[in-house]
């Protein structure tokens, strides 16, 4: 391996950590459990509303590009594991196709001004032009990009809306699992006082799939960079 190689550091785990750590210390030191109670009585109250009206939430926070890992914690915590993952899922999804459609249909002017000069958008708009649809699954598999910048960046490349929708939505899973598992267990563990070792072992199952799939994408990646080889009787007959 080269030395020069960086090594693949798993971001979006230790910032799962951070996030569920620093949530419990905010917790604990200002009250918040009685408020995010009061907010899962009233998304309870709704009935079948309640995951319903979080999708709408979830999906107006992305579209406004505000950050959506703070939404999926609190869907763990309020849903459950189960309902929470459903419910995140479709959420960032539907935020995801609707931050697209905007980009591509109804401000492209305006997002265009707004990335103007934006290295990351210029990267992306590169890899996409030279890799093609797999950049929307590498990238929501790795954190090369801001979430918010792949939902309005990809809406001005030629990305087919469909490629875009099926692939987030498939590469967004894993993360979403980690996220919303993950802060099911630290409550679960609060509120019951024991651990859920149960929950504990799927996010480290889904810890170790991200790693794995992660890896598998880069080489990919880099497998698209290789130059295609040129056949002997091509280059006998070029030098001819």
């Amino acid at each position: 391996m080269d030395k020069q190689q960086k090594k693949f550091i798993p971001v979006k785990p230790l910032l799962l950590i951070a996030a569920v750590v620093v949530i419990v210390v905010i917790s604990a030191k200002m009250g918040a459990g009685d408020k995010l109670g009061t907010l899962q009585d009233w998304i309870e109250s709704l009935g079948v509303l309640g995951p319903l009206v979080f999708v709408v939430i979830y999906s107006v926070a992305t579209v406004a590009a505000l950050p959506g890992s703070a939404l999926s914690i609190v869907a763990g915590a309020i849903f459950g594991p189960v309902l929470g993952v459903i419910t995140v899922i479709f959420a960032a999804t539907l935020g995801a196709a609707l931050a697209f459609l905007v980009s591509r249909y109804f401000a492209r002017s305006s997002i265009e001004k707004w990335l103007e000069g934006n290295e990351k958008f210029r990267k992306l708009d590169e890899l996409t032009d030279r890799h093609g649809d797999i950049m929307v699954a590498i990238t929501r598999l790795l954190p090369i990009f801001p979430f918010n910048l792949l939902n309005y960046g990809f809406g001005l490349t030629k990305v087919p809306f469909r490629t875009y929708v099926l692939w987030s939505f498939v590469c967004m899973l894993p993360g979403t699992i980690l996220y919303v598992v993950g802060s099911a267990a630290v409550a679960e563990a609060v509120r019951e006082g024991k651990v859920p070792w149960t929950l504990v072992v799927v996010v480290v199952l889904i810890l170790g799939i991200i790693v794995v799939l992660s890896r598998q994408a880069r080489k990919k990646l880099k497998g698209n960079d290789e130059p295609v080889p040129v056949p002997e009787q091509a280059r006998e007959g070029k030098n001819e």
